[in-house]
């Protein structure tokens, strides 16, 4: 595998990973998104990767969570229902933080093999100079 290998597949999981703690912090943001209960609650975002022929990866979509979300009593909050209810959507912060780590975990992984291969290119062109 070349240096244009390695800066190909790299830049590629360097884009899925961006896209992933996007949708991860897109999803942090709204965990406490309140809806009347006549309306949807906010939906995660789930993205989806898949492996490419080439060794890259690819973010090749974005599923959303459960519309329905989770019915809290909250009978003082502007937008509760009759009986007292509103809708949150069905967040798991414990598990939207996991998941946080090893997305940054992973870009940080490409940011450092695009560096090698940066310098590998680089030692390559010297080389060619001596």
């Amino acid at each position: 595998m070349g240096a244009f290998d390695m800066l190909r597949i790299a830049g590629s999981s360097l884009g899925m990973h961006q896209t992933w703690l996007d949708s991860l912090s897109h999803n942090i943001a709204n965990a406490n998104t309140v809806t009347g209960t006549d309306e949807d609650a906010f939906q995660a975002e789930m993205v989806v990767a898949r492996a490419r022929p080439d060794g890259g990866v690819d973010a090749t979509g974005v599923e959303l969570g459960d519309a329905e979300g989770r019915m809290t009593h909250s009978p003082d909050h502007p937008l509760a229902d009759e009986n007292g209810y509103v809708r949150l959507p069905e967040i798991d912060m414990s598990s939207q933080m996991s998941q946080m780590v090893m997305a940054q975990r992973g870009f940080q992984a490409s940011v450092q093999v695009t560096k090698t291969a940066q310098d590998t290119y680089n030692a390559a062109l010297q080389i060619g100079r001596g």
